[in-house]
């Protein structure tokens, strides 16, 4: 593959964030920043397909949503409830089954198969390489994962879920079990 295309600006992102900005609170910065890694590290992975680009961006702006707009550690279920009611009630006209089978499985552990396959694995090896904050690299190269990072920086993001654990599951051990029991897939 070559080298990534990362876009600075994406409008469909900024304005899909513009209703929940203010309970993202002080982990926008660092949560914007990692839906943009996400979505340049999955389209990407995708070869950039125009075809996918609003499912992707949509997909990834509401993925890990619940965890601010419903105060869950088990955060799934009510990220993809938001999602796909956004898309019935702006009419984005998004494929429902897909939006919501990204945010589901973008957490699985082994390789996605399944309806909607191609899109649903370049998201799910995504939010790994993001969340290894490159450790784990999905067959992107060190260079270009290196090259997103330095154009979204991390803004204390990976902080901000250690301390959402705490906060929210009472200690960082009990957050980060319940964490894992809620969000992890096989």
């Amino acid at each position: 593959m070559s080298d990534i295309q990362i876009e600075l600006e994406r409008p469909r992102i900024e304005a899909l964030f513009a209703p929940y900005r203010d309970q993202i609170g002080q982990d926008f910065a660092g949560y914007r920043n990692h839906v943009y890694r996400t979505v340049t590290y999955a389209l990407y992975i995708l070869d950039q397909p125009s075809r996918y680009e609003a499912l992707v961006e949509t997909a990834m702006v509401y993925h890990d949503i619940g965890l601010w707009t419903h105060g869950e550690l088990a955060y799934l279920e009510p990220s993809e409830s938001i999602a796909k009611s956004d898309n019935e009630k702006y009419g984005w006209g998004l494929d429902p089954c897909a939006l919501e089978s990204i945010i589901h499985w973008h957490h699985k552990i082994c390789r996605f198969k399944g309806l909607h396959e191609e899109v649903v694995e370049a998201c799910r090896r995504a939010d790994w390489i993001d969340a290894s904050q490159g450790w784990i690299r999905k067959g992107v190269s060190k260079s270009n994962i290196r090259a997103v990072q330095a154009a979204f920086p991390n803004h204390g993001f990976h902080k901000s879920l250690l301390r959402l654990a705490k906060e929210l599951g009472g200690s960082t051990v009990v957050g980060g079990y319940k964490v894992t029991r809620g969000i992890l897939k096989w």
